[in-house]
């Protein structure tokens, strides 16, 4: 296209554009003479209409939110119960210390209102609200207490009947006791349905609407209004309808006072069956819009004449209008089109379209490059989708096509990264982004437009990182042991020798010397033990020999033994898991974890015992590690030091979180002030462990 017929083709649109908006002018001049009523009734109309949305749609993302938000405090209440059902009291067990631990949970909990041990038969032999001495007799609400025993996992009850120790209706949360494979007892918490109720309020209920939680049964266990007439009873029947028909929803239905409302619901997850429900009079929803549609029809008489002259000439300008913008459009489009490959090629990106319903995909020379096919050079082909995944490596096809699929079916952008294998070439890590294309309406389904990118240098570079860091951590522990070994071998034999020469000149003396010089003998003996069990003690620190002889649970077990001997704090070990060897940099990041939490409970925690839990699972090492010592405010540690994560203010835990970071695991961190400090550090076993 040359200068003069593209400047004629921008000017064509821009008059056109110019003799629509004198029309649009004249147009807006008739509307002015509208009467007042028609246009305050229709604005009237849509205001209310929209603030009606808008409630329905604050309702929902209340709903919402309020569900997340007690399906969390609900699950935190789980995980508190699962830490203290693997808690050494109960190995023994040791009821009494059991109990005093409960009781410090219940008043780190102020929403408990019991801890209760029973055994799998159901009868009870712990209730905080009696003593050890005390005949409990048999729990109540045996249906969640069945269900722990029969699926041997937590399980959160509805409201139950009343207590024949409480005397209340209480809400059971149940997690079992499991040791060597076997169901010892099941550990409940008991919470009123005030406390129920008390979440409810808590979690940030919408103004002005009445908010119900209601248990699987269909039973009313927490309300934000007239808790005593409702707790405890069945909902009512259009609740229950709702509830069996879809997890969330709407519906409307009588309240206790015989308004219908208007309901926003959502089943809470992992709650056994627990639902949220708020609700708004719907009289209050569609008074605005009653009033808005009476002024508007009052008003619509009076404007009719005016309205059919505007049809025409409105309709007349919006035709001229599309014509100029369609022109227009299509100007830019082609600008758009030659900028964005223009940009793909400086970026060295290659285009696709992915066609999931005709499994085609459709790219650029790049594209084609970077993907495995080849491509006539210059211009966009296409391929059979199969023929793309064949040249994606098999461990990385199904989290491509699961990306594919999740895009189409959420709309979300599409984003994986992945190798592609071509022969005669080494594996290639390629980067795929788009997104579902929105053009229209009738915009053809399974369809996703994206760029492919080299990632190449990106994912070597990582990997030498990862690499060296590895090199790194295993070149410090071969010096450790180097050092240890000489300390060992070398310098703890020159003091066993002086140590044998002094008691040589000790019997030399005795047959005719002093008594001064005899006591002088046996102080530079003493001195000579006393430096002999130092150097043992830096060498076991330094590099435990038990580790790389006996493994890590001789290595653990002699590291809180003479860790718990020489600082006088009591130290438990309990493996959870048959005791087999594990890959060296595991077992040493373990040992190193511990040693390092040990010292951080001799700085800071102020403790009189420490429990050190280690469990081999299915893919992964969990170990726990808890102090009953001073603890601290995790929130006002954050908000002290600008939301740096208080494990690294307090306790100097970077060293851990490196270690971990190595490997890919995880550190997890628990503390309350009076209560102690608890760390989970969990690390995943690769399957096939290098040698």
């Amino acid at each position: 296209m040359n200068v003069r017929a593209r400047d004629t083709a921008i000017r064509k649109p821009e008059l056109q554009l110019s003799r629509g908006s004198r029309r649009t002018f004249v147009a807006l001049a008739l509307a002015a003479a509208i009467p007042v009523l028609l246009l305050s009734g229709w604005v009237a109309t849509l205001m209310a209409q929209q603030q009606r949305d808008l409630a329905r749609s604050a309702a929902v993302a209340s709903a919402t939110r309020v569900a997340e938000r007690v399906a969390s405090d609900i699950a935190a209440q789980i995980a508190v119960l699962e830490a203290e059902a693997a808690s050494a009291t109960l190995d023994r067990p040791d009821l009494a210390a059991f109990y005093a631990e409960a009781v410090r949970l219940r008043q780190a909990h102020p929403l408990w209102e019991t801890v209760e041990l029973a055994r799998p038969d159901g009868a009870q032999i712990v209730n905080l609200l009696r003593s050890l001495e005390e005949e409990l007799g048999p729990t109540s609400d045996r249906t969640s207490f069945d269900a722990v025993v029969r699926t041997r996992q937590p399980v959160i009850g509805g409201i139950g009947p009343a207590g024949s120790i409480s005397g209340k209706r209480l809400v059971a949360l149940r997690v079992p006791v499991i040791r060597d494979g076997t169901l010892r007892y099941v550990l409940s918490i008991r919470l009123a349905t005030n406390a129920v109720s008390s979440i409810l309020r808590d979690a940030g209920a919408p103004e002005g609407w009445v908010g119900t939680i209601v248990d699987a049964e269909g039973n009313t266990i927490a309300r934000t209004r007239a808790e005593v007439e409702e707790l405890g009873h069945p909902a009512n029947p259009a609740l229950q309808a709702a509830i069996r028909n879809a997890p969330n929803g709407f519906y409307t239905g009588p309240t206790l006072e015989g308004a219908d409302v208007e309901v926003v619901y959502r089943t809470l997850q992992h709650t056994g069956g627990w639902s949220v429900h708020f609700g708004m009079p719907v009289a209050t929803l569609n008074a605005p819009v009653s009033r808005s549609y009476a002024v508007l029809g009052g008003g619509s008489f009076v404007s009719i004449g005016l309205a059919l002259a505007l049809v025409g000439l409105v309709g007349r300008d919006m035709a001229q209008r599309r014509a100029g913008e369609q022109a227009r459009f299509s100007l830019a489009l082609r600008s758009s089109e030659e900028q964005g490959a223009v940009a793909a090629e400086a970026a060295e990106l290659g285009t696709l379209r992915w066609d999931t319903v005709a499994h085609r995909v459709t790219g650029s020379p790049r594209a084609a490059d970077l993907l495995g096919w080849t491509a006539a050079e210059g211009r966009d082909s296409a391929v059979d989708a199969d023929t793309v995944l064949q040249a994606v490596d098999p461990e990385d096809r199904g989290r491509l096509s699961e990306a594919l699929r999740r895009s189409l079916a959420e709309g979300t952008p599409l984003d994986v990264e992945f190798r592609v294998i071509q022969e005669g070439r080494e594996p290639r890590w390629v980067r795929v982004a788009g997104r579902v294309p929105q053009l229209h309406e009738h915009t053809p389904a399974g369809l996703i437009y994206g760029v492919v990118s080299d990632i190449e240098p990106r994912k070597r570079a990582e990997a030498e990182r990862f690499a060296l860091l590895r090199r790194l951590g295993e070149a410090q522990e071969n010096e450790q042991r180097r050092i240890a070994r000489e300390l060992h071998d070398q310098v703890g034999q020159t003091v066993t020798g002086l140590s044998l020469g002094l008691k040589s000149m000790e019997r030399l003396l005795a047959r005719g010397a002093t008594a001064e010089a005899g006591r002088q003998v046996e102080w530079l003996q003493s001195l000579a033990g006393e430096i002999g069990r130092d150097i043992h003690r830096a060498a076991v620190d330094l590099r435990p020999t038990a580790l790389d002889d006996l493994g890590l649970r001789e290595a653990l077990a002699t590291l809180l033994r003479d860790w718990s001997q020489r600082h006088g704090i009591r130290a438990d070990l309990e493996f959870l898991s048959e005791a087999t060897r594990l890959p060296a940099a595991i077992e040493t990041a373990v040992y190193r974890i511990v040693q390092e939490a040990l010292t951080n409970v001799l700085k800071h925690a102020r403790a009189a015992s420490v429990s050190v839990s280690v469990e081999k699972r299915a893919g992964e090492m969990r170990v726990v590690i808890e102090d009953d010592g001073a603890g601290f405010n995790a929130d006002e540690q954050r908000e002290r030091a600008g939301g740096e994560a208080p494990a690294k203010l307090r306790l100097g835990l970077s060293g851990i979180r490196e270690r971990l970071s190595l490997l890919s695991g995880t550190l997890t961190l628990e503390s309350s002030p009076g209560i102690g400090t608890t760390l989970f550090v969990t690390i995943p076993i690769p399957e096939h462990p290098e040698t």
